[in-house]
Parts: C-alpha cells; sequence; structure tokens
C-alpha cells in the first residue's frame, strides 16, 4: 500500500472544523484506493500565540520539510493581529518552502447559482496561477520614527525575473491542458512602471515560446470587470501575489461562495512539500457553530491527493463534490441552506 507522510496544521477558526471534514472524506477513500495518509497534527495557530508568544514553535517550521504535504485549515483571529498570525506563520510556510505558485480553481459548480445573472457552470470555470512567494507580499520594508507625527511606512514590492518567468511558465503550461487555451495576464503598467512593466516583459517572452496559447494582457482592474461581464473569456489567469489575492476572492464569489473554494501553495519541483487550503480564512463570526462549509477544505484535499499522485482518489472527491451540489438537497448556510458542516460532511461520504 502506498503511503503518504501528511502534515495538518487545523489553525484558527472554522479552521479545525473543516479540515477535519476534510480528512474524513479523503481517508474514506484510502482502502478503496490503495493508499494511507499517515497524518500528524501540530496545534499552531492564535491559541498557540496566545500561550507562548508565537505562532509556531521555534523551528516548527523547518520540521515539516521531511513530509509530501501540508494540509492546513485557516490562521486568524480577534485576539492577535492579522500581521502576526499571517507573517509568523502561513506565509513562512510558503516562502521557506518556495511554494511559488498559488493555485485556485474557480468553478460555478453544478447546481449552485451564481450573483452573476444567467450564467451557468460552463461560463464560469476559471483557475488563477498566482505568485506566491514574492511580489507585494515580499515582506521587504519597515518603519521609521514610530509613534511620531513624521511617522513613515514602507512596503516594497519585489519582483525578480526568474520568480515571474518560472510563475508564467506554469500558467501557461496548465493553460496547455485546458480547452479555451487562453492566459489573462494581471498588470497595471500604465501606473507601476518599474515593477508590472519588468512582468509585462517576461510575460512577453514566456508567450513566445507556446504559440498555441492566446494571451491577452489586462489592467487589474479591467480583468476584474470583466470577470463579472464576460466570465466566459476568461480561463487562466497569471497574476502577481497581490493581485492574485483580490481577483481570486473576487472569482469565488462569482462561484457561489467563498466556503467552495480551494487552493495549492505549490513548489513544482516537488524539492519541498507543497500546502493546501481553503482559501476562505478563520470566520470567526462563525466559529464553533457548526455550520461552515466544508467543500473548500475538501476540494482542497482532492488537490493535494492530485499532487501526491492519488489522481483516481482526487477525481472521485470531485466528482462527489459535485454530485452534492447538483443534488442540491444539502446547502449550508453560504449556500442558502441550513445544513451543518456534519450534514455536508456526510453527504459528500455518501456520493463517494
Amino acid at each position: 500500500m502506498r503511503s503518504h507522510q501528511i502534515a495538518a496544521i487545523p489553525g484558527d477558526g472554522i479552521g479545525p472544523e473543516v479540515l477535519d471534514a476534510g480528512l474524513a472524506v479523503i481517508e474514506a477513500l484510502e482502502k478503496d484506493e490503495g493508499f494511507a495518509l499517515n497524518t500528524i497534527r501540530f496545534p499552531w495557530g492564535s491559541e498557540f500565540y496566545l500561550q507562548h508568544g508565537r505562532m509556531v514553535k521555534e523551528g516548527g517550521i523547518e520540521s515539516l520539510r521531511g513530509f509530501e504535504a501540508i494540509y492546513f485549515g485557516a490562521v486568524g483571529s480577534k485576539e492577535v493581529p492579522d500581521h502576526i498570525s499571517v507573517w509568523d506563520l502561513i506565509l513562512p510556510i510558503r516562502q521557506k518552502f518556495d511554494q511559488y505558485v498559488n493555485l485556485r480553481p474557480m468553478r460555478l459548480l453544478p447546481g449552485l447559482t451564481s450573483p452573476l445573472a444567467g450564467r451557468g457552470p460552463k461560463d464560469i470555470d476559471m483557475v488563477c496561477v498566482r505568485e506566491n512567494t514574492e511580489g507585494e507580499y515580499s515582506g521587504v520594508g519597515g518603519f521609521v520614527h514610530r509613534g511620531r507625527p513624521g511617522e513613515l511606512a514602507n512596503e516594497v514590492a519585489t519582483f525578480t525575473r526568474a520568480g515571474i518567468e518560472r510563475l508564467v511558465q506554469f500558467g501557461f503550461e496548465l493553460a496547455r491542458t485546458r480547452p479555451r487555451k487562453l492566459v489573462a495576464s494581471a498588470t497595471k503598467s500604465n501606473a507601476l512602471r518599474h515593477s508590472m512593466v519588468l512582468w509585462d516583459e517576461v510575460v512577453e517572452e514566456v508567450a513566445g515560446r507556446f504559440t498555441d496559447i492566446t494571451l491577452r494582457r489586462y489592467h487589474v482592474d479591467a480583468l476584474a470587470a470583466r470577470m463579472v461581464t464576460q466570465p466566459d473569456t476568461v480561463d487562466v489567469i497569471v497574476a502577481s501575489n497581490l493581485f492574485g489575492d483580490i481577483l481570486t476572492d473576487l472569482g469565488a464569489a462569482i462561484s457561489g461562495s467563498l466556503g467552495v473554494a480551494p487552493s495549492g501553495n505549490l513548489d513544482p519541483t516537488r524539492k519541498n512539500p507543497s500546502m493546501f487550503e481553503p482559501i476562505h480564512g478563520s470566520a470567526p463570526d462563525i466559529a464553533g457553530r457548526g455550520i461552515a462549509n466544508p467543500i473548500g477544505a475538501v476540494w482542497a484535499g482532492a488537490l493535494m491527493l492530485e499532487h501526491l499522485g492519488e489522481k483516481q482518489a482526487a477525481a472521485r472527491v470531485v466528482r462527489a463534490i459535485e454530485k452534492v451540489t447538483a443534488e442540491g438537497k444539502v446547502r449550508t448556510p453560504d449556500l442558502g441552506g441550513s445544513a451543518t458542516t456534519d450534514d455536508m460532511t456526510n453527504a459528500l461520504l455518501e456520493a463517494l
């Protein structure tokens, strides 16, 4: 039997609830598909911070290196400032393990309703390839004259040719596997005359290697508008860290709910572990109420299985999600229903 070493970090808010659901679904396939997930849980997050003054134990992130994948719930708490929780846990993992691709599918699943009138599953089927280790979230910057009238804060967006090229190369290769073979590049080079000019130049260079793929370049604000007015013309998006972050929340919203949206933080070289998580955050307003939608975490689990080489199991999980949403009998509150997290989990297990 094939064995995979998984680090599970439930994290904060609804993270433990949806991660438990995701594990229940993907572990249900172990016997049938001939694999075993050896999962070790790590109690890191905001509660750990309140007890120890740090989000992760000393040396904890480095200890994840021996795992094949990391399955993550959520980070964020009312008790811990976001710039601490994010920068002490999730962003260091992405950067330390060079998870330079943030892969975010944005699909309207069968049976779900988009807030865009008259649009169905055939119209909304996009995927964003977001740069994940540099750009606007590189962490370069600081404060000067803290607490004084002349206080200054500086945040430097750091772009490298190598970082852009490898990300865009991945996006074009992905587009080659999809029917429409379209790449949309999110830029803002009319205003950001250094970083985004370099971005545009590298995108054009990479596009020259893929003559079978159509490249369309959009200013990021125009691309956001197009995702709303003409989503059927958008296929694969390549975007910087900040632009991709914003566009994918929009993509999840037009797909019916942030609760269904998965993501993978990938090191395509496989030298380091990749990390898989739902994109919705910790949702402290509903934490502990048992009503969080687990689909995003379950779908992220499917992305993880695919990354681990368990492609048939991954496909079965996605089909189960599609079956449950198409039937429409089980809907969590974010989808307009009253089902609990357990109800949705059980429905997915039955669909398998």
